[in-house]
């Protein structure tokens, strides 16, 4: 696979569970590798994809071949509610896996439970990663590889078609109110950010994902279509299984990756 961040690659396995697993095993595989020499920063994503591949990474071996004091995991974005409540990302996310790594740093966005509104939450969050911010972007850290669920709409992150969110560049951090997907209040990324990260792995199963990853590939309006316009700066790779597949171009199909 060339290494141009203008490609967009597909990978694909035969179902859901191969998947998690299969991008598992390379998410665990870089950071093993990246983490012996230098702090790793991760974005992670909530929703059925991004539960499973944690889970998938839980339960293999190369997990313990892992530097976990050097790595950072963010979430690209998070449902506004308590800190405990069961649809929160964070939650979902530590469950699966974060919780039983050793000297893991979580760096969890501001839960309704926290004493901030959501304007507040959003600037404490960004605040948190100007904290890590390098020269090249001050605002936040680079990221070594930010996952991202894919919706059927197309929608990234808490990044909604045709809404005003996409569009912000001056932000690293925004409020989302009436979100079309529940919860309404919500926090996420800007695409400046998610596009700064040196690999975008986009990772979607199921038939009600073909259309929106069609569209993607296709090159569509990203103000329309959010996940046609997420892009790494060395890898973009939509990771996906049989059944999203069926829009694919053959000439995209990445089968050395």
């Amino acid at each position: 696979m060339a290494d141009s961040s203008g490609e967009k690659r597909v990978v694909i396995t035969p179902d859901a569970a191969a998947l998690a697993d299969s991008v598992a095993e390379r998410f665990l595989t870089r950071v093993a590798k990246k983490s012996t020499s230098r702090d790793v920063h991760i974005a992670l994503t909530g929703g059925v994809s991004g539960a499973a591949v944690l889970r998938a990474a839980a339960a293999q071996a190369p997990r313990h071949s892992v530097d976990w004091t050097r790595v950072h995991f963010w979430w690209s974005d998070e449902r506004f509610v308590r800190r405990l409540h069961p649809e929160r990302n964070e939650r979902q996310s530590r469950e699966a896996l974060l919780d039983a790594l050793p000297g893991v740093h979580v760096h969890a966005a501001p839960a309704s439970d926290e004493g901030m509104d959501l304007d507040e939450a959003a600037r404490a969050y960004a605040a948190e990663l100007a904290r890590y911010g390098k020269s090249d972007h001050p605002q936040w850290p680079t990221f070594d590889i930010s996952f991202l669920g894919v919706g059927p709409d197309g929608h990234i992150a808490s990044l909604f078609p045709d809404r005003p969110e996409i569009l912000v560049t001056d932000a690293s951090v925004v409020a989302v109110r009436d979100s079309p997907k529940p919860p309404s209040q919500r926090l996420t990324f800007t695409r400046p950010v998610i596009n700064s990260s040196q690999r975008v792995w986009l990772v979607l199963s199921g038939t009600d994902k073909a259309s929106a990853l069609g569209l993607a590939l296709a090159g569509a309006s990203y103000a329309s279509v959010p996940a046609a316009g997420a892009k790494g700066t060395r890898r973009t790779v939509f990771f996906v299984d049989q059944a999203a597949a069926a829009q694919v171009p053959p000439e995209l199909i990445d089968r050395d990756y």
